[in-house]
């Protein structure tokens, strides 16, 4: 359970990210995935992560720490097609220095709709994080908008590509920022991760 989120920084470029003393948590997907939305429910806290009906508002690597402890981090969208290209090759530059050059980087959570067949943006991000040795973790966002028959669907049509990839279904979550499905799994999971990473740090 998350007891206290609070706003830090929002940067342009990774090198002046907060200095990387403490575990950091990291959240990406396609523009108007529910990133915000799903960022609010995870910490509770209704105004943390600004949601928007237009895509592309996160354009900043925006830290935010969470219970003194560590550092949940909230990425622009890749993908997004109404940016100019200029704009779209730096995003692309800042998000990939980012995601290899961080140290205390212990996980993304890569989100997904699963409202859609597989995409093809999705999987070859995904792809890239694989072949930069970046830890990821997929993350379906709105279960709650069709049938759980067509979630599960989608999510197996999915994960079913991503073995096509990497031999091996990766570690998932299923979600819905409305009713708050999957909110548990993950904290328990993100608990996790930032354990194992402060045992790293005291060895």
């Amino acid at each position: 359970m998350i007891r206290k989120a609070q706003f830090v920084v929002s940067n342009t470029t990774p090198e002046k990210c907060p200095k990387p003393d403490r575990a950091e948590i990291a959240f990406i997907g396609r523009s108007n995935v529910g990133k915000s939305s799903l960022i609010n429910m995870l910490t509770g806290v209704k105004e943390l992560a600004k949601t928007s009906q237009k895509p592309g508002k996160t354009q900043l690597i925006n830290h935010f720490m969470i219970d003194d402890r560590w550092f949940l981090v909230d990425l622009p969208g890749y993908g997004f097609a109404k940016v100019s290209k200029d704009k779209k090759v730096k995003w692309e530059k800042m998000i990939s220095t980012y995601l290899t050059t961080r140290q205390n980087l212990c996980g993304v959570f890569v989100l997904i709709d699963s409202r859609l067949e597989p995409q093809k943006i999705d999987l070859e991000f995904l792809n890239w994080c694989g072949e930069e040795n970046v830890p990821f973790v997929v993350v379906f966002t709105k279960a709650d908008k069709q049938s759980k028959t067509q979630t599960d669907k989608n999510v197996k049509a999915f994960l079913d590509k991503m073995a096509e990839i990497f031999g091996d279904y990766p570690d998932y979550f299923v979600t819905s920022a409305e009713k708050g499905a999957g909110k548990e799994e993950m904290l328990t999971f993100i608990s996790d991760l930032i354990a194992e990473y402060e045992a790293e740090q005291t060895n």
